[in-house]
C-alpha cells in the first residue's frame, strides 16, 4: 500500500466531513443521535452518553464504506491484466470529480442524490446510532460522492482486496475522527461550526484541487515514485 494513497484516503476522508453536505449538519446529528437539546449557545448532553452513541454512528458507516472497497477491490482484480488502462481511466475520473468539486465543470449527473434510508427505531438506543450511521454510508450525497467515489477508484486500482478496505478504512478514519472532535467540542459551544460554516466554500475547491492532484498522479503512474520518496521520512521503516 502507497504511503500516498494512505495519506490522500485520510485527507479526502476530513474534507469530506468538512463539505457543506456533511460539516453545517453536525449539531443536528449528534441531537438526533443522543436525544440531547440547545441550550446556552451549545448542545447540551452527557459526554458519555455522546461517545458511546458518537463512535456507534461511526462503526455503522465504517462498514458501509470498508464493504464498498472490498467491492471495488474486487472488480478491479478482474482487470488486472489491464492495470495501466484501469490506473489512467481512474485518473481521468478522479481529475472530473475534482474539478466538479471546484466548480470549474458544472455536470448535473455527478449532482444527483439517492438515499437509502434504514427503518426508524423509536429508541434512542446505541443500536439505533448504529443503524444510522449504516443509512449515513448508504446514503449518496452530491459532496460525499465525489471523494468517496474518488476514493473507491483507488481501491479499484489496488494491488488487493485488502488494500482497497484498508483504504477506505482509512477514509472512514479522516471522516470519523473529526466528526467525533467537533461532538465534543460542540458540548461546550456551537461557535466553532458557525465560524467554520462561512469557510466551506473555500475548503469544498481545496479538496477538488487536491483529487485533481490525485488523479493526475495516479493517471501519470507516479504514485509509487513519490511513496518511494516519502518512506525515506519514515522512522518506523525496518
Amino acid at each position: 500500500m502507497e504511503n500516498i494513497s494512505v495519506l490522500f484516503a485520510l485527507t479526502a476522508g476530513m474534507l469530506s466531513f468538512l463539505s457543506p453536505c456533511v460539516f453545517p449538519l453536525i449539531p443536528a446529528y449528534v441531537a438526533n443521535l443522543t436525544g440531547s437539546i440547545y441550550g446556552n449557545d451549545r448542545i447540551e448532553v452527557s459526554k458519555r452518553l455522546l461517545l458511546t452513541r458518537s463512535i456507534s454512528f461511526i462503526v455503522g458507516f465504517s462498514l458501509i464504506f470498508v464493504l464498498m472497497g472490498a467491492s471495488a477491490s474486487a472488480v478491479g482484480r478482474i482487470f488486472t491484466h489491464n492495470r495501466d488502462l484501469v490506473q489512467k481511466l481512474s485518473g481521468i475520473l478522479i481529475m472530473a470529480f475534482g474539478l466538479q468539486m471546484a466548480g470549474i465543470l458544472k455536470l448535473r449527473f455527478l449532482m444527483m442524490e439517492k438515499r437509502w434510508e434504514g427503518k426508524t427505531i423509536k429508541e434512542n438506543t446505541i443500536w439505533r446510532s448504529l443503524l444510522l450511521g449504516i443509512s449515513f454510508g448508504a446514503g449518496w450525497t452530491p459532496c460525499v460522492g465525489l471523494a468517496l467515489s474518488s476514493i473507491l477508484l483507488l481501491a479499484g486500482s489496488a494491488d488487493t482486496v485488502y488494500s482497497g478496505m484498508f483504504l477506505l478504512l482509512i477514509y472512514s478514519m479522516g471522516l470519523g475522527i473529526p466528526f467525533l472532535a467537533i461532538s465534543l467540542i460542540i458540548t461546550y459551544s456551537l461557535k466553532i461550526v458557525k465560524v467554520i460554516n462561512r469557510r466551506l466554500g473555500v475548503l469544498s475547491v481545496i479538496n477538488g484541487w487536491i483529487l485533481v492532484g490525485m488523479g493526475l498522479l495516479l493517471y501519470a503512474g507516479q504514485l509509487q515514485k513519490i511513496s518511494a520518496w516519502l518512506s525515506r521520512y519514515t522512522y518506523f521503516i525496518n
